[in-house]
């Protein structure tokens, strides 16, 4: 469940974790990793109370005919492998290892952490781009920031950038680089590199260009789906064969990512 909404006013702290206890289930193969809260009934003034049942009012329980100010609602969260954010008045922040203890660390600080951890791993963006395009090195990379507490795909999400590629976010903390949405970069590869794919078979050509469509929907990644040349605009133009038409698939692949990365 990706949504929980309240619509009902709530009493019972027991009712209301229940309720949003079926939003924590995270299921990472289908991408789900957060979830959102929308509450029209402040219920989610019960979050920090305890589970207790109805009891028996005394007379020292004096509230003079007033009904008790609720406690303020809890900051925000979202958490991604495994890293917490918050976000309130004052600002957003991470809760991130600091020396062994887990510490708030503000959105921008944390992600000056990451660049440094990253061009401590690459030190040139040429070189990021060779390890990107190759997965065990990517994979070798990104697991290597997570567990040294910096998380890319927690920045993009904060940043509001699910429309780039996770190459793009990393290329701009990293070394300054103005990022491209997936679409931005599509286009662009289609433009920049129109020589090249002109010099190639014609089919093999149209089936280059058709690999962009995918890219556009799911980045690197659906680059290298294994089921790539299954996707419609692929598929109607030439598809695995029209690229043994001109040698290699694997090779040209690795080629087309490259320029993608370089457009």
């Amino acid at each position: 469940m990706r949504n929980i909404v309240f619509f009902k006013y709530l009493r019972s702290p027991i009712s209301f974790y229940q309720m949003l206890g079926r939003g924590t289930r995270l299921d990472p193969p289908t991408g789900k990793l957060m979830f959102h809260v929308y509450d029209y009934t402040d219920a989610t003034r019960l979050f920090g109370e305890e589970f207790i049942g109805r009891g028996t009012r005394t007379g020292t329980d004096k509230t003079d005919g007033k009904r008790p100010e609720p406690p303020p609602p809890p900051e925000p969260t979202i958490q991604v492998e495994g890293f917490d954010v918050h976000i309130t008045d004052a600002g957003r922040y991470i809760v991130a290892d600091v020396d062994g203890r887990a510490m708030p660390i503000p959105i921008e600080e944390y992600k000056a952490r990451l660049a440094t951890r990253l061009v401590q791993e690459v030190r040139t963006l040429e070189e990021s781009r060779q390890r990107w395009v190759a997965p065990p090195a990517r994979r070798e990379l990104l697991d290597t920031l997570v567990s040294a507490g910096s998380s890319p795909t927690l920045v993009q999400l904060v940043d509001d950038k699910r429309d780039y590629d996770l190459y793009d976010v990393l290329s701009e903390l990293g070394w300054g680089i103005n990022p491209r949405t997936r679409r931005d970069r599509a286009l662009a590869f289609t433009y920049k590199h129109e020589d090249w794919l002109n010099s190639l078979p014609r089919d093999t050509g149209r089936a280059i260009r058709a690999l962009a469509s995918p890219f556009e929907r799911g980045g690197t990644e659906e680059l290298e789906n294994p089921h790539i040349f299954q996707t419609p605009e692929v598929r109607a133009a030439g598809g695995l064969a029209a690229l043994r038409a001109a040698g290699n698939p694997r090779e040209l692949l690795i080629e087309t990512k490259q320029r993608m990365f370089a457009a």
